[in-house]
């Protein structure tokens, strides 16, 4: 795997929050499209998709977090794995290796960790003499429907690796999450909600969010009503299976 050198690593995105992001690019390909991709690409950070396609990890990254936590007054108190990229890649053990040193120093430092990735989580993060403090660990799940999730995010791993890797750690005693973005429209997939709400009922939290940046959602008829019924059908499942429910 190629690798590149960073001067820096921690930063606060424009949503608020802290993240590390230790790999430039992502083999999951995501083409919704993928807003990390976009950004890179006009960042002139990578030239094309298929660069985008073919990550590159941050050598340093370890150092730089111990650096940048050292020299921190007051530091934060979560920080995200990751914005613009996936931490457990599919395909990329060098990259599932990095993400769990960090996690780890990251932890060292009385720091939790959110986790979201589109691969699968591994169950050594349910071991708390490795990871002592409360780190949330999630998934992005948008359909249970395999063809779907090949032609959408090709390079992912199967829906149904992620829920059981995810379900695994639950039952270890770790706060589990789906991250349900972006969900679409009937016209890009028919699909039934709860059948989805019901594989993932063991989660303690549901983060769901639209789909954007992609016309075809504004050629469903009345696609802000169908998304106002999905909310609820949120928030009729999610309290009655003690669920935490975010829109």
């Amino acid at each position: 795997m190629e690798s590149i050198l960073r001067k820096s690593l921690l930063y606060r995105s424009g949503l608020g929050f802290y993240c590390v992001n230790h790999v430039q690019g992502c083999r999951h390909g995501c083409l919704y499209p993928c807003y990390a991709y976009m950004i890179a690409q006009s960042h002139g950070r990578i030239r094309s998709y298929s660069d985008w396609c073919q990550p590159k990890i941050v050598a340093n990254a370890a150092e730089l977090i111990k650096h940048e936590l050292n020299r921190r007054r007051v530091r934060p108190g979560n920080i995200h794995l990751c914005l613009s990229t996936d931490p457990f890649m599919n395909g990329f053990p060098e990259v599932t290796a990095m993400s769990l040193r960090l996690i780890s120093i990251i932890n060292s430092f009385g720091i939790s960790c959110t986790i979201l990735t589109k691969g699968c989580l591994p169950p050594e993060m349910a071991d708390r003499s490795r990871f002592p403090l409360n780190n949330q660990y999630g998934i992005s799940l948008i359909s249970l429907d395999e063809n779907f999730r090949k032609t959408w995010e090709p390079g992912s791993v199967s829906y149904s690796e992620r829920i059981r890797a995810l379900r695994e750690l639950h039952n270890k005693g770790c706060r589990t999450y789906v991250h349900m973005e972006p969900y679409p429209t009937p016209n890009i997939l028919q699909q039934n909600l709860r059948e989805i709400l019901e594989a993932i009922g063991f989660a303690d939290r549901i983060w769901f969010g639209r789909w954007n940046y992609n016309n075809l959602v504004r050629q469903y008829p009345d696609y802000t009503g169908f998304y106002s019924r999905q909310v609820s059908i949120l928030h009729s499942f999610c309290p009655d299976n003690g669920i935490e429910c975010d829109v």
